[in-house]
């Protein structure tokens, strides 16, 4: 995992030894301009090179009264507040290359966002260590932030470690999906939680048949490279909440015999984002010693197309015994994710999110960076109160009673998908999904589970240009939302 060590420090930034500063600033001409007489030569500077404050424009100055070392800044915008601070940071480092060490300040933004300017700094100085013969000028390795907050190693520990959790994300689905089979993302998740309180349980295919998972083992059945069920355990000592993650792990989507386009296909070892995703919540959990019971189940299989295949039509039988028509094997996400709904309910969390790069639908509906909120109000609440924490974008979308019966095959339970009618097709995935979350106890009358959907497919990748600290490729999305969440929860209970 690639991304800056981070320390912070009270003193002042022009008494840094860092190989190069930056100054994250808001506008510093007009009515409400920062008051820069502590910093004499600096506005000089700006005006020459044209700053303007804008959020995320950077630029290098040539400021020798402030300091002799390297400096750029970058705009905040003229609100600064945590969500501005953070892409701001973010955007700067990300931008700031050449430089081994670089020291950050924000000195006219409040003293408790240091924090937010931190997180930013590690997120924007994300890099992967990929595949090229010559590498780009490297990003920060050392970011020191400065402020005049009091030092809190608790939260910048939370930082740290949320960054982790974002950059194995980030690596997990940059991973060409040659080399990322289902039992190595299933190694991979194991290798991630070795030195944590995490318990470990690796389904292979003859486990999975043995126990009845028919969604996994279907979709996983065209290819080569069998499917695996990976269930990490954090349950620390005295913890009052459960709260269990499905993440869909499709590590390279074909559509299976319902293939896809050829320009379609590209991008499609990004299908595993959701089981990365929720491995990285159970990382982050333990890393802070979360007193918080979380448990995670990646649901990961290849949809290849064969002759061992699931054809279109044929029936698959789920964890719960539910029957499933297959009329589309690219509906895949929703067949795994059944299963691991099933798992997951059996052990009666207080409540259940399922993570997936699950329909196209859902860019049409939202764009390419709000994520699709779906599920029960006050859990659905709860997620979209620790996005907006964060400064992640998100929207709820109905499920809509009236749908219910489109879910109806003629010959099966279900069917995985509606045929030549593209309306409401990520609501339709969502009632799909909501069939196979369970009840709070063994009776039939028991209130359902509650229970929260992300569809993460539009803003899990970044296909366009960078913006603040998000470049182009995955984006993690949901990660930071999610460790909110669980933490969120540990502060209702307080």
């Amino acid at each position: 995992m690639a991304f800056p060590d981070l320390e912070y420090r009270t003193t002042s930034v022009r008494e840094s030894e860092a190989d190069a500063l930056l100054l994250a600033l808001p506008p510093v001409e007009g009515d409400n301009a920062p008051d820069l007489s502590d910093w004499p030569g600096l506005r000089d500077a700006l005006s020459a090179v044209g700053f303007s404050g804008a959020s995320g424009s950077f630029l290098r100055v040539y400021a020798p009264e402030v300091t002799t070392l390297p400096l750029a800044v970058v705009g905040t915008g003229a609100v600064v507040d945590a969500a501005a601070l953070r892409d701001a940071v973010g955007a700067g480092i990300r931008s700031f290359t050449g430089f081994a060490t670089v020291a950050v300040a924000a000195p006219f933004a409040e003293a408790d966002l240091w924090t937010a300017a931190a997180e930013g700094a590690a997120l924007g100085g994300y890099r992967f260590d990929g595949y090229k013969s010559e590498a780009p000028k490297a990003r920060a390795s050392r970011v020191v932030v400065h402020g005049t907050a009091a030092a809190d190693d608790a939260a910048l520990k939370l930082v740290a470690e949320t960054a982790a959790s974002v950059a194995l994300v980030k690596d997990l689905v940059n991973i060409p999906a040659e080399w990322l089979s289902p039992a190595d993302v299933a190694e991979r998740a194991r290798e991630a939680v070795t030195e944590l309180p995490v318990e470990v349980q690796i389904l292979d295919e003859t486990a999975l048949r043995e126990q009845g998972f028919g969604g996994i083992l279907g979709v996983g059945q065209g290819s080569e490279r069998p499917p695996r069920l990976v269930r990490l355990d954090y349950a620390p000592a005295g913890a009052t909440r459960h709260i269990a993650l499905v993440g869909k792990g499709i590590t390279f989507d074909t559509g299976g015999l319902s293939l896809k386009p050829a320009a379609s296909m590209v991008g499609m070892k990004y299908d595993m984002a959701g089981a990365a995703t929720v491995l990285a919540v159970v990382r982050a959990a333990a890393a802070v010693a979360a007193p918080v019971h979380v448990t995670a189940w990646l649901c990961v299989a290849d949809n290849m197309p064969s002759g061992s295949a699931t054809r279109p039509g044929d029936v698959l039988r789920m964890l719960d015994g539910t029957t499933v028509e297959v009329l589309n094997t690219d509906a895949e996400g929703r067949l795994v994710l059944a299963d691991g709904l099933v798992a997951a309910s059996r052990e009666h969390p207080d409540v259940i999110v399922d993570v997936a790069t699950l329909t196209g639908a859902i860019l049409v509906a939202l764009g390419t960076r709000h994520t699709g909120v779906m599920g029960d109000e006050q859990a659905v609440a709860g997620y979209l109160a620790a996005a907006g924490e964060v400064g992640e974008l998100a929207w709820q979308l109905p499920l809509p009673a009236h749908m219910v019966e489109e879910l109806d095959s003629p010959i099966a339970d279900l069917q995985n998908a509606k045929i030549g009618d593209p309306a409401g097709g990520s609501l339709f995935a969502g009632l799909f999904l909501r069939h196979f979350v369970g009840r709070t106890g063994d009776e039939a009358d028991a209130p359902r589970i509650p229970w929260v959907h992300l569809d993460i497919a539009g803003s899990g990748t970044l296909k366009g240009a960078p913006y603040g600290f998000t470049d182009k490729g995955p984006t993690a999305a949901s990660v930071r939302s999610l460790i909110r969440f669980v933490l969120a929860d540990l502060d209702a209970e307080a």
